[in-house]
């Protein structure tokens, strides 16, 4: 696919937080990771508000296993609280994911250039990312590297799973062009050790948050692609 990238995600945990654990104050993992959280860890290799992530698929490598662990997280109104957290653990994940240009974002249309976009990153992808990489929680520290998406076994080569109804991602208004926040939610099955995602213009569940204005950019807050290509 034109502008595509395929990765390996890998670490020690990680915590894609089912939202309906989190009223009591204790946390725990989804068994597979959100849409919007591989979107974050692709957004963490390379992003700018000139192009949009989309994810296309992953692949599950090792067995889903999980671990809780007692924890003292702060309270808004200090000191500290007991709870366990129930994290994944020892994950791996074989990821395809590729870049459009953002078409809610006229006001960029200087900045697209195809070529040295896409440039730009595979080369932060070989370095490991821009930013650091986590697994959906910021002590889930985790690592990137390139390979081709069907190498290596495995543990669910052949096996199919469906995992209910879970949060696919937000929907926010600089990449949907309506003045709001909303959440998605979709019902992911496994074929043979893969998860194909949804667009997210193709999520039929989805729920409005809050009324939200999209962050403002321009030539003076932006840095020409041409630029950030020369540095590099």
């Amino acid at each position: 696919m034109r502008n595509s990238i395929e990765f390996k995600v890998y670490g020690n945990y990680a915590l894609f937080t089912d939202p309906l654990t989190k009223l009591g104050g204790e946390k725990m993992s989804y068994q597979i990771p959100t849409y919007q959280a591989i979107k974050g860890i692709i957004e963490s290799i390379y992003w700018k508000p000139t192009i949009v992530m989309v994810v296309d698929a992953i692949r599950i490598m090792n067995p889903i296993k999980m671990e809780s662990k007692g924890m003292r997280p702060i309270e808004y109104g200090g000191g500290n609280s007991l709870a366990h957290y129930t994290y994944l653990k020892d994950v791996c994940y074989h990821v395809k994911a590729h870049f459009e240009f953002n078409e809610h974002r006229p006001d960029l249309a200087f900045d697209r250039n195809e070529g040295k976009h896409y440039a730009i990153l595979r080369r932060s992808l070989e370095a490991g990312g821009r930013r650091d990489i986590f697994l959906g929680a910021r002590e889930c520290q985790a690592y990137v590297e390139p390979i081709h998406f069907d190498e290596g076994d495995s543990f669910y080569d052949g096996v199919d799973l469906h995992f209910g109804t879970m949060v696919h991602g937000f929907n926010y208004p600089d990449e949907t062009g309506v003045d709001e926040l909303a959440v998605r939610l979709w019902q992911p099955e496994m074929k043979n050790g893969v998860i194909t995602f949804l667009r997210p213009e193709d999520c039929s569940q989805i729920q409005s948050i809050k009324q939200m204005k999209p962050k403002e950019f321009s030539g003076m807050n932006v840095e020409d692609v041409e630029l950030t290509y020369e540095s590099l």
